[in-house]
């Protein structure tokens, strides 16, 4: 049995492919057209999954959707009536979209998937609830026999958060909350309203907020969020304006904390970063309390995360720490694009009654679900690219690589099948040595061209995570925060905690400073044997230089554009930063042997994603 999951016409496209309850293939839109989160119809995303498996589309059970549009525009129509005649500004802006496109998109879908097979049977095409997409992309391929399933994000169609219940081949949704409280929309104002740009920006809120302290947690809790011991809530749409408005907050809002929306040119202040201490510390009480109250409803020792907000790796890395489940495990595309993946297993094991097989590992096979290309192919792309390049065994080509990293040499790593998700795991990364207290400042500024605040994560070997971190679990996805242990950190005097910039990164807080966050945490990634041999083998030899089993692990992209995803893009993004050294397969490319007039200037496109 063959399923096509699609994402799309909101944020972040994508295609999946299940056979037989197993996930084939999966990729983002974005990946190919180079818009980053692309929003069009996947087109290309379905093309290579259907090359993946080898099959036509006319030759699969089904093709579903991962929401419903018309309820979407229900929602859409019962919120502009409810607070008429305030928002009509607004109102005249979505419908003529509304009426020429997406109340349509059944039709559009088929006029599409008619592109790729003229005989397809348009009545194979389905559509699932949000949340349940969302619910089945974290359930099915957890390793899990039986969980409690917890969706936090934006909103779908009506439910901004729910939760579920998944035992063998079966998930119910049993509880919701609906629009327009929303958590994830109560963290996207706080996006806006600290300059940054809504639906990309919420991973830089998480990273500075521990830059600031959280002074406005309470006040946020009195005012804007009504929050229950078990994690229900309500919010005071008062000082909101996502419902009726072009924006995401209003002047009542403002006013509550003393200042104005941040222009994105603006300079950061202290201002900003307890801003974005006070709601990540009010996310986490709330994500505490909707885990707990869930554990105790449920009685299952097993939680799995999906949607945007379980992307917020701090508010996991607490829930972990909590202990209300024993186990966690997170979707690692866990917000709209995850939904091609959930939508396809959703027909596979509810509708189609397909049984569930979990194998006693997780079914995202490390995420590595995108396309991979041959070494001779590889050198074949890189030369018709210009690419001046050197072709080593794969012993040499990994020895090279550790003894550049262990020079402190940044470099682009590109093998086997690209990632599927947000998160660079190994595949479609830059790397450098964790050890340097210059390398997080060099790898911001000169190689990724974003904000000096950013974190790197670490990656580490599964076997020696607890040697360097306050954990001792799996964290394959890069999805949860743990403290640095103590005995590798030390103090910080109080002149250094007053500073902040490119001066305070610079700071050895810890034996591997590039991947410590000011307040010690890092976004541990765990290397495993079984679903990354290659990156594996490269953390053991760089353990064997060096004695360290942590690698700095980046995506492998510059600022406004997305991660690579062929040879020819990891050549062009390498020529456009100040990578050192560039690894495609086998191939070693060195920055100062490359025609220099294939250079290109990313250092002044500071797009604000």
């Amino acid at each position: 049995m063959r399923v096509l999951g699609i994402s799309a016409f909101y944020h972040d496209s994508a295609a999946a492919l299940v056979e037989d309850g197993r996930i084939v293939a999966a990729v983002q839109e974005e990946r190919f057209t180079r818009k980053k989160h692309d929003s069009s119809f996947p087109k290309n995303a379905i093309a290579y999954c259907l090359e993946e498996a080898g099959a036509e589309l006319d030759e699969l059970d089904y093709a579903v959707f991962y929401d419903k549009p018309f309820l979407k525009f229900e929602r859409l129509l019962e919120t502009y009536l409810t607070f008429a005649p305030r928002g009509f500004r607004s109102f005249r802006m979505a419908m003529p979209l509304w009426l020429k496109e997406k109340l349509f998109q059944k039709s559009l879908l088929k006029s599409e998937l008619k592109k790729f097979a003229q005989t397809f049977d348009v009545n194979r095409l389905l559509f699932c609830e949000h949340h349940l997409s969302h619910a089945a992309s974290a359930f099915y391929p957890s390793p899990f026999e039986d969980a409690a399933v917890l969706t936090m994000d934006g909103v779908g169609e009506w439910a901004t958060t729910s939760a579920a219940m998944g035992a063998g081949k079966n998930l119910e949704v049993f509880q919701e909350i609906h629009f327009p409280h929303s958590l994830g929309l109560l963290y996207s104002a706080f996006t806006y309203y600290t300059g940054f740009k809504v639906n990309s920006g919420e991973y830089k809120v998480m990273g500075l907020a521990p830059y600031g302290a959280p002074k406005y947690k309470k006040l946020i809790l009195d005012n804007l969020i009504d929050l229950k011991p078990d994690g229900s809530f309500r919010l005071d749409l008062s000082y909101f304006d996502y419902c009726t408005g072009l924006t995401m907050t209003n002047e009542r809002f403002s006013a509550l904390f003393g200042e104005p929306v941040r222009s994105p040119e603006n300079l950061l202040t202290n201002f900003h970063m307890d801003i974005a201490a006070s709601i990540q510390a009010v996310l986490d009480e709330v994500v505490l309390r909707l885990a707990r109250g869930l554990a105790t409803k449920t009685g299952s020792k097993n939680l799995c995360l999906a949607g945007g907000v379980a992307l917020n790796c701090v508010a996991n890395g607490k829930v972990l720490l909590d202990g209300a489940f024993e186990n966690i495990w997170i979707q690692p595309a866990a917000g709209d694009a995850g939904g091609a993946i959930g939508a396809a297993l959703a027909a596979t094991h509810i509708l189609k009654d397909q049984p569930r097989k979990t194998n006693g590992g997780d079914g995202m096979f490390g995420s590595f679900l995108g396309p991979s290309f041959s070494q001779p192919e590889i050198e074949q792309r890189l030369l018709t690219s210009g690419a001046r390049f050197v072709v080593l065994s794969e012993d040499e080509m990994i020895a090279r690589t550790v003894a550049a990293l262990a020079d402190q040499q940044a470099v682009g790593w590109f093998q086997g099948r690209m990632e599927f998700g947000p998160r660079a795991l190994g595949a479609r990364s830059i790397l450098g040595d964790p050890r340097a207290p210059t390398m997080q400042r060099n790898l911001n500024l000169k190689v990724k061209y974003r904000e000096s605040f950013r974190p790197f994560a670490p990656s580490v070997l599964r076997e020696n995570v607890s040697d360097w971190f306050e954990l001792d679990s799996d964290s394959p996805y890069m999805l949860l925060v743990a403290g640095v242990r103590k005995d590798r950190c030390r103090s910080m005097t109080p002149d250094e905690l007053g500073l902040f910039g490119i001066d305070k990164l610079n700071i050895a807080r810890s034996e591997i400073p590039a991947v410590t966050h000011v307040d010690y945490s890092a976004r541990i990634q765990t290397v495993h044997a079984n679903t990354n041999p290659l990156f594996h083998r490269l953390l053991t030899r760089f353990k064997e230089k060096t004695g360290c089993p942590v690698l700095v692990n980046t995506s492998f992209n510059v600022r406004g554009e997305p991660i690579v995803c062929t040879p020819e893009d990891a050549f062009r993004c390498f020529m456009g930063n100040e990578l050192d050294l560039l690894v495609v397969g086998n191939c070693i490319l060195k920055k100062d042997t490359q025609d220099q007039t294939l250079k290109r200037d990313y250092s002044s496109a500071f797009d604000p994603d």
